[in-house]
């Protein structure tokens, strides 16, 4: 039996986050991750010298906490990556943001007149109610544009219609985008992009080298990181935690600790909750659901085939969603400069289609589409390895809220029990805000007092507003970042 003050559950930014603020701090936690890696989908994977993301993993925040603890903790193994990216639509690519003479000449004049038609009957005549996506970015964008740079590939990514997608999603991921400024780009020719980024910071051999250094700096500093070890069971009396119940390498080992944070998925958490939870907050949690991932990488006998970080795939005759080029994230990631890695994403559900075939399958089939698109003409697919994640995205479906709120409400009620992160709060957030909410549940845990259901995730987004206006906020040194996080524009 162990006895701690502090358990984290999962070791990606979340939970090491929590961990490393408490370590700093004189706590010595526990992190039990059920994996072989640290940084969960923020990890990187290896294979023969390559190094490639899961989903590919920009470090760009608006906060400065957390940009503080990058720097402290990775130190000088960041490396300036330049930030390119286009997409791909009928056969064609364009680049973003748009610009006038590049959109001009692939759309053709008439489309380009309808797509600015489309815009302009939106703004006379908005639809009345703004419930799901389709309706939120139709109303912004025009019907015509939001079928021809949104539809496919968000439906690609999710694996729904649009209409089944909550507003809320495109509210918080899509803010960021001004329509009127992109239509000015694109038809105007006016050129007001530079509030967006073009380079950011990224660690030399991949983000799992950041989850890396986090867990060594824990465990020299007293604390430790169990890998392989599964979470079976949350014992608990009324509203406290007492133990957890984890297995490693055939063993059942119990943790007892004064305070618990979990990272792992919501309905995982309330699964394994002894004794069992009220039927309605197991039914809640049943009814979250997640899109799973997995990346083909491909190894290619080619130095340079284009120069893009990621290209966004939105042409539906392939069912590849985004491409990684992870050469051009860091040169350092591809062991022989006289070959390119590209990392094939798609997306799925477990038991479909996709994530039922072989491995051998999705590397014909990552290969196949690869030259469909014309991205590796003339060059050679010399190996490929496949990685599967599961519950890599939070779905905001039509019922998400109502099954989130049921359970939210009740596990407020736990004493010593926080959930963080991106599967800890089903919300689908970038790391550095997984990062925010874990280091105010350490905070918390240092006695201080934040709501972590509280923050706000839209500020810490959105590439078109510049650091500088922060000062206009509380800044750090009120100890308070939910306020920092939930101010609005």
């Amino acid at each position: 039996m162990n006895n701690n003050q502090v358990v984290v559950i999962g070791a990606g930014p979340a939970g090491l986050t929590a961990a490393y603020h408490l370590v700093k701090n004189g706590i010595k936690p526990i992190v039990l991750e059920q994996s072989d890696k640290v940084g969960g989908i923020s990890r990187t994977e290896k294979y023969k010298g390559y190094h490639f993301d899961i989903g590919g993993h920009r470090f760009f925040t608006k906060v400065p906490e957390v940009q503080d603890l990058w720097y402290e903790v990775l130190e000088d193994d960041f490396i300036k990556t330049p930030r390119m990216s286009r997409i791909y639509y009928q056969g064609k690519f364009f680049q973003y943001p748009l610009s006038a003479f590049d959109t001009l000449g692939k759309l053709g004049i008439s489309e380009s007149f309808l797509i600015i038609w489309s815009y302009l009957q939106a703004k006379r005549e908005p639809l009345p109610v703004e419930e799901n996506l389709e309706q939120w970015v139709t109303n912004r964008f025009g019907e015509r544009l939001y079928k021809t740079f949104f539809k496919t590939y968000t439906e690609k990514v999710w694996g729904i219609p649009c209409n089944q997608i909550q507003a809320e999603w495109a509210a918080q991921r899509i803010k960021g985008l001004s329509v009127k400024t992109a239509l000015l780009n694109a038809f105007i020719g006016k050129n007001d992009t530079k509030t967006l980024i073009k380079e950011f910071d990224y660690p030399r051999l991949g983000p799992g080298m950041m989850w890396e250094r986090f867990a060594e700096k824990i465990e020299a500093a007293g604390g430790e990181v169990h890998m392989n070890t599964k979470v079976l069971g949350m014992e608990r009396q009324n509203w406290r935690i007492n133990q957890i119940i984890a297995e490693r390498d055939d063993n059942l080992i119990q943790f007892e600790a004064d305070n618990f944070i979990s990272s792992m998925p919501l309905n995982k958490l309330i699964q394994k909750m002894n004794p069992a939870l009220p039927t309605e907050i197991v039914e809640a949690a049943n009814g979250l659901r997640y899109r799973d991932f997995l990346i083909v990488s491909l190894i290619i006998d080619a130095p340079d085939l284009f120069p893009d970080n990621w290209i966004y795939i939105h042409s539906p005759e392939v069912r590849v969603g985004r491409i990684q080029n992870f050469k051009n994230w860091s040169p350092a990631m591809v062991p022989d400069a006289n070959k390119t890695c590209l990392g094939m994403e798609y997306f799925a559900n477990i038991g479909d289609y996709l994530w039922s075939k072989t491995d051998e399958e999705l590397i014909e089939l990552a290969t196949k589409e690869l030259e469909t698109l014309g991205l590796a003409k003339g060059a050679v697919v010399e190996d490929g390895v496949v990685i599967r994640q599961p519950k890599a995205y939070p779905v905001y479906d039509r019922d998400y809220r109502q099954h989130l709120q049921v359970i939210q409400n009740y596990l407020q009620k736990f004493e010593n029990l926080q959930t963080t992160g991106r599967n800890g709060m089903h919300r689908y957030n970038n790391q550095d805000h997984s990062m925010l909410t874990a280091l105010l549940a350490a905070k918390n845990l240092l006695g201080e007092q934040h709501d972590l259901w509280g923050v706000n995730t839209e500020r810490s987004y959105h590439e078109d507003f510049t650091k500088e206006e922060w000062k206009e906020f509380p800044s750090e040194d009120d100890n308070d970042l939910t306020t920092v996080a939930s101010n609005k524009q």
